[in-house]
């Protein structure tokens, strides 16, 4: 059987109240045509038409950026719709490049939470039409689904255009549908636009149907979760908490422990390894792989980022695009920006940055230090309040420390810099030459006392 499948995604979505196209209006941190693309392909279509008109130029770039040289990029032609009169007169538009042999399935672009179980459960071959319908608890703005005495369905007629007898009905169509391509070529030029929208219907074919006597067959979506649409912000949330829940329920089916699920997000990719740990207000963003028994505190947020076995991310703390080695703490109240590398049991306390760094095995930075551009050693203790001052104000400049160095609380390391192996800085010291290994610099202002000093008089006295 030859597949191909026709995604409707020209619309401008009004009710976003957004200039961004609405299919890519982001779900889990990628855009909702994404989703629905990944589904497509995992029944292997022949052929993906993606008929697109407001904003064609920045969804046809997205996806290209999304693909660059994938064989599902390859598989996709663009349709334009220049001029927009309704689903029926959008899937016209694709019908002169596809093969009148092939079943045709047609979805919506903003239907981003079906399951290719069931969408393959609608691509039927042979000469039938095939609905996926749903009953809801409130079909309020859905298509109902007309049948007869005998249950079967007869056409479909749109919210708008119903009847208050109509309106009573709860099965409603979910857009998404299958057929034979010669029989969709047949039937799209003889819809009208003589209904309350002045569109062309697309479901306005299920009644070309039953006239030829095509079998008409509804399919009942297993989950009414999957066919949610989404038309505006509200619709967005509440897709992003279902597709949320989702996550979190592989996740905790393959062991992760998540303390709260409506309060986990994961914007990505993210990868676990076993008796991992996750409290709540946690947010992954991109690529994320956690390794065995890491446990990440409430109020995280990861991305792009690799957090080695055993780690323990504290509370509050933002690791962007690092790699972190086994066994580290990190935070609270930490930020690890990107290109940084932490090495194995390495401690990174409140309230430190560190910023395209190597830190290396059991070295420690426990508070309110600002660490970049940076190569540390292994065993090298930075106290509190140090600062590698690398930047001159036009270049970045680096900073090396040895192994086994102690940088006392409230240095200033001006970069370009070397602190050798084993050497020691004294608190409140300024460096701004090279120190050697074993070495001890300092560089401080002597201290003055002056005694029975008084302070100068308040205003007025």
């Amino acid at each position: 059987m030859t597949v191909e499948v026709i995604i409707l995604a020209a619309g401008m979505g009004k009710r976003m109240h957004s200039t961004l196209p609405k299919v890519l209006h982001p779900l889990g941190g990628r855009p909702m045509l994404h989703h629905l693309l990944d589904t497509v392909h995992r029944i292997r279509p022949d052929r993906v038409h993606i008929v697109v008109g407001h904003g064609k130029g920045h969804v046809i770039e997205n996806i290209e950026n999304e693909y660059p040289g994938d064989k599902k990029e390859s598989l996709i032609n663009w349709v334009e719709q220049t001029e927009q009169k309704g689903t029926g007169h959008a899937v016209l538009q694709a019908i002169p490049a596809i093969d009148r042999s092939s079943t045709v399935l047609i979805l919506n672009g903003d239907t981003p939470l079906l399951e290719a179980e069931t969408i393959r459960a609608v691509c039927r071959p042979g000469n039938t039409l095939n609905l996926l319908t749903a009953n809801l608890p409130d079909p309020s703005g859905m298509g109902r689904v007309l049948r007869d005495g005998d249950g079967n369905i007869i056409r479909i007629v749109e919210h708008k255009d119903a009847s208050e007898s109509e309106k009573s009905i709860s099965e409603t169509n979910t857009n998404c549908m299958s057929t034979g391509a010669a029989c969709l070529a047949d039937w799209l030029p003889l819809l009208d636009d003589q209904n309350a929208s002045k569109e062309f219907y697309l479901t306005d074919i299920i009644a070309c149907a039953v006239n030829e006597g095509v079998p008409v067959h509804g399919i009942p979506a297993p989950d009414i979760l999957e066919i949610q649409g989404i038309n505006s912000k509200n619709d967005l949330e509440r897709a992003e908490r279902i597709y949320q829940a989702r996550l979190a329920g592989k996740l905790m089916s393959q062991g992760v422990t998540i303390m709260d699920s409506s309060r986990f997000d994961l914007r990505g990719d993210g990868q676990f390894g076993s008796d991992c740990i996750v409290d709540v207000n946690v947010v992954l963003e991109g690529k994320v792989v956690v390794r065995d028994g890491v446990r990440i505190g409430p109020n995280t947020v990861i991305r792009h980022s690799t957090i080695g076995d055993g780690c323990v991310i504290e509370a509050n703390s933002v690791i962007d695009s690092a790699t972190v080695g086994k066994k580290c703490v990190i935070g609270p109240f930490a930020r690890i920006r990107p290109d940084t590398v932490l090495g194995d049991r390495v401690r990174i306390g409140n309230f430190v940055e560190v910023k395209k760094s190597r830190i290396g095995d059991g070295s420690k930075v426990s508070h309110l230090s600002y660490i970049g551009d940076s190569e540390i050693g292994s065993g090298t203790n930075i106290g509190a309040g140090v600062v590698t001052c690398n930047y001159d104000g036009t270049h970045k400049h680096p900073t090396t420390i040895g192994n086994h160095a102690f940088i006392g609380s409230g240095s200033q390391l001006i970069a370009p810099v070397i602190i050798g192996d084993g050497a020691t800085i004294g608190a409140g010291s300024t460096i701004t030459r090279n120190v050697g290994e074993d070495s001890l610099a300092l560089s401080r202002v002597p201290q003055r006392s002056k005694e029975q000093w008084k302070p100068h008089n308040k205003k007025g006295q």
